[in-house]
């Protein structure tokens, strides 16, 4: 049994890098905004936690909603709702050109668009030229998700 685990750690430590998901969940979740409601940010103008009942797949996350016409809203358009950058802390696609997750209390609407943070003075520093950010993050992100 030792000799297997030494072996799984060794091909473990081997491996290269790995891939990110398209859709931020956390390493030990599924959930999409650690499950906070994506289209409260736009209905509500605040984070709203979502419920189990009200749940869908979408790019392989579960969403979870904290109404059905919410869960509605998404389905019918869920490019709308969704985060930019698959949720991933905006200021670190900017610019460091990397994955970073993001608080769900971190956000921002840009242009109709939903933005994460990592933290709060992360998300300060995103505030401070979100549009450089933006075109920034807009540039990198396609190359991340390959």
């Amino acid at each position: 049994m030792k000799k297997l685990f030494a072996l799984f750690i060794t091909l473990l430590m081997s491996l290269p890098v790995f891939a990110e998901d398209e859709i931020y969940t956390g390493f030990f979740s599924n959930k999409a905004l650690d499950g906070y409601d994506t289209v409260a940010y736009f209905t509500q103008g605040k984070p709203v936690e979502g419920d189990s009942q009200w749940q869908v797949k979408y790019k392989g996350a579960d969403w979870y909603f904290s109404s059905q016409e919410n869960l509605d809203k998404f389905n019918a358009d869920p490019n709308r709702y969704a985060p930019q950058y698959g949720g991933y802390c905006a200021w670190a696609i900017s610019e460091k050109n990397d994955f970073a997750s993001a608080d769900p209390k971190q956000w921002a609407i840009v242009d109709g668009k939903l933005y994460l943070n990592y933290n709060a003075e992360v998300k300060e520093w995103w505030d401070q030229d979100r549009t450089g950010h933006i075109s920034a993050a807009d540039k990198n992100w396609p190359n991340l998700i390959k």
